[in-house]
């Protein structure tokens, strides 16, 4: 039995759009180095971009003072990424969005990042700071996933 490997890998990003792209490269190189297959990785950096997003836009409201932290775990068998703010985090899930209604112009476009990023890891989870603030959302893609 081989002892499990952890590696860490932290990046601050400013809080400013564009900067989403910093994370997905980080990811993606960690990813690669663990051995996910491209299509994962793609989903990856897709999650994590929008993950990143959420941070500048909602959770540090494009405060250029403030910075969002992404923090990669990787182990043997799934990478975790941690995207840290200084927002009050989410009080509650929000409803799963109406495609048809999002696509035929009857809702607005935009409010699809949660539900986009669920449907690429296999595990997403919002957590509100203690303290009120440093909020952050906790993906995990497994390496080996399992069939479906």
């Amino acid at each position: 039995m081989t002892e499990p490997k952890t590696t860490t890998v932290e990046v601050r990003l400013p809080t400013k759009m564009g900067y989403e792209k910093v994370a997905m490269s980080t990811a993606s190189a960690v990813a690669k180095l663990m051995g996910f297959p491209e299509d994962r990785i793609e989903d990856l950096k897709t999650a994590v971009a929008e993950a990143c997003i959420n941070a500048i836009e909602h959770g540090n409201r494009l405060n250029e003072k403030l910075s969002v932290g992404v923090v990669l775990r990787a182990d043997n068998d799934a990478l975790e990424v941690k995207v840290i703010d200084d927002g009050r985090g989410i009080k509650t899930q929000p409803a799963r969005p109406d495609i048809d209604r999002k696509m035929h112009g009857e809702e607005d476009p935009r409010g699809m990042g949660m539900f986009l990023i669920q449907a690429l890891v296999d595990e997403a989870e919002w957590v509100t700071g203690a303290d009120g603030k440093s909020s952050y959302v906790r993906l995990v893609i497994k390496l080996n996933k399992a069939a479906e």
